[in-house]
């Protein structure tokens, strides 16, 4: 992955957890509420927003580490995507696609380590 192309889906995926938060809090406040739905949406946008830094912070490295930067951003379309869906939907089948998401996030910050524990050796 070029630098290039990782700075771009850094600054849109931290461009939607913005749009995406406000989106919720205001235009979909009525019909987030009305289906109970609020806390998923609000957990969607914080692990989007939280790990938008960490693809910028990536990205802005001398070169793209592909592998958790993968992870991040497959982890962010399948755990907040599906938490969004669900949220929107009620389809209860979208949150068995959430921990699939969860554990690319969680491979993603073992990737970073594990590129610590090597560069250290």
């Amino acid at each position: 992955m070029t630098r290039h192309a990782a700075l771009l889906v850094a600054s849109v995926t931290g461009f939607l957890a913005i749009g995406l938060g406000a989106f919720g809090a205001h235009a979909l406040k009525v019909q987030l509420e009305a289906h109970h739905a609020r806390d998923l949406w609000n957990t969607a946008v914080l692990y989007h927003l939280v790990h938008a830094p960490v693809l910028l912070w990536l990205a802005r490295g001398t070169s793209v580490t592909a592998s958790p930067f993968l992870c991040f951003t497959g982890g962010i379309l399948l755990f907040s995507g599906s938490l969004y869906a669900l949220a929107l939907t009620g389809i209860g089948m979208l949150g068995a696609i959430t921990p699939i998401g969860g554990l690319l996030l969680m491979a993603g910050w073992v990737l970073i380590g594990v590129g610590a524990f090597r560069s250290e050796s």
